[in-house]
């Protein structure tokens, strides 16, 4: 397939809270984009030749750089995605704090040693699997990136980077910084849209493609790879159930459900999408997760900031609109601001069905859905009958149904009484829609290293 270069006019983000031009940066070229695979491929047999305590000094001292220059990022994602400030300051602290990791694993990153016959050793090797192509997205952009810059090049690994048009000034300058402090070569930028991205999937030259960002684009990066032989690890979109079980306090699980279906206005990865409510506690928690949401919505807009742009908006409040259509209740919220920005309320809807959109696709926005059940079996079972397959939370008091939800839910990750939380390196395979390999933690290291077996005897003919 031919793709027609882009066009070279500029990236135009509109800021949410207002309306005003937030920022403007140049798109790549079909030059640019070539240039940048170009120079990653010839950067990287001496940085795959690099030290691993080098590679991690490195990687240390561009974590340094960064936070010099937190609150500047910040304030740029602020002004880009309406990411309220303490959240977009806390995402640059927790990229700073994931690149000081792989600065600490990379290092130490090991093979295995393998006993065989007498007189003969075997052990394994990890390399390097060469360039990168890094494509990351807009929710939570200095936090995400740095999870896979960091792991690729601290593993020797060189990387070409493209984050979302969505916030390229963001991005722009995450990767300045970082490669001011990185040997040439080792991190290149482009900046570009979707058609970019194209452009960058006809390269030869690439060995690994990893994504973060919605299922369609992490489905094209997988049929390029068949024909590329590319190595592809994607954390996509998920459509993350809550199970509230009968025995819980139906407020403190409403605070919970709250805090996962709004924070951050519903755009994160690992959002609560959907609600299943045992039918013992569900009138005290549908009331209470109305007050949360009320609450959230009379927030000031750097407490609780919009959604990231119109177009995001609009497809929110689409799936609102279905619902009700289709005989939802709206019980506070979906409704469209009037006024500039891209601005929309806490909503909570409750009746709801499994045939309706805001229960079989990811949202993405502040909207919890909630449907009623008989039993925590029932919830169980409507959990894990999805075809994503990110994370899921059960909210209970029975250690048995903790229990059986681990086993029973086909997800990633399943989280009892804690919508977020983790232990720091934990990571995560996601299946299903949501994508395929390890992300972040010290399974990361492996997803971008290939493993070379060495057997060796002595020489017949030694003396």
């Amino acid at each position: 397939m031919t793709i027609a270069p882009p066009e070279p006019t500029d990236l135009v983000v509109t800021d949410p809270v207002d309306g005003s031009t937030a920022s403007t940066v140049a798109r790549a070229t079909e030059e640019d984009v070539r240039n940048a695979v170009a120079r990653a491929r010839a950067a990287a047999p001496s940085w795959r030749r690099t030290a691993p305590a080098e590679r991690g000094a490195l990687l240390r001292a561009a974590a340094e750089h960064l936070r010099e220059h937190a609150q500047e990022l910040a304030a740029l994602n602020t002004r880009e995605t309406g990411k309220v400030p303490g959240d977009a300051l806390g995402g640059v602290e927790a990229g700073i704090g994931t690149l000081l990791q792989y600065a600490e694993l990379g290092p130490v990153h090991r093979g295995e040693a393998l006993r065989g016959q007498y007189g003969a050793g075997d052990w394994t090797v990890p390399h390097p699997r060469g360039v990168v192509l890094a494509l990351t997205p807009w929710n939570d952009p200095v936090a995400v990136a740095c999870g896979i810059l960091g792991a690729a090049i601290v593993t020797g690994n060189t990387v070409v980077h493209k984050g979302s048009e969505r916030c390229p000034a963001t991005i722009a300058r995450l990767n300045a910084l970082l490669a001011e402090v990185l040997p040439d070569g080792v991190l290149l930028g482009v900046d570009g849209d979707a058609t970019t991205g194209e452009l960058l999937l006809g390269q030869d030259g690439i060995d690994v493609y990893a994504h973060v960002g919605s299922t369609a684009t992490g489905d094209r990066l997988s049929e390029v790879a068949a024909r590329t032989r590319a190595h592809v690890v994607r954390e996509n979109g998920g459509n993350d159930a809550v199970v509230v079980d009968g025995d819980v306090d139906p407020v403190w699980a409403a605070a919970q459900v709250a805090l996962g279906a709004f924070a951050n206005t519903g755009q994160i990865c690992t959002s609560v999408e959907r609600v299943y409510v045992h039918r013992a506690v569900a009138d005290e928690f549908v009331d209470a997760l109305v007050a949360e949401a009320d609450r959230r919505t009379a927030s000031p807009a750097s407490e609780f900031g919009p959604l990231v742009d119109d177009r995001m908006r609009q497809a929110v409040h689409a799936q609102v609109r279905d619902a009700v259509e289709r005989g939802a209740v709206l019980r506070t919220g979906g409704v469209v601001p009037a006024g500039p920005g891209s601005a929309y309320p806490a909503t909570v809807l409750t009746g709801c069905t499994d045939d309706m959109v805001v229960m079989t696709e990811e949202t993405f926005g502040p909207v919890a859905p909630v449907r009623v059940v008989d039993s925590f079996e029932e919830g169980l079972r409507l959990a894990a009958a999805d075809r994503y397959g990110l994370a899921a939370t059960v909210l209970t008091d029975d250690t048995r149904h903790a229990l059986l939800a681990a086993e029973e839910l086909p997800v990633g990750t399943v989280k009892v009484n804690a919508v977020f939380g983790g232990a720091p390196g934990g990571s995560a395979e996601p299946r299903g829609a949501s994508g395929s390999g390890f992300g972040y933690g010290p399974h990361l290291l492996d997803e971008l290293t290939t493993t070379t077996v060495v057997h060796l005897e002595a020489a017949g003919g030694a003396r």
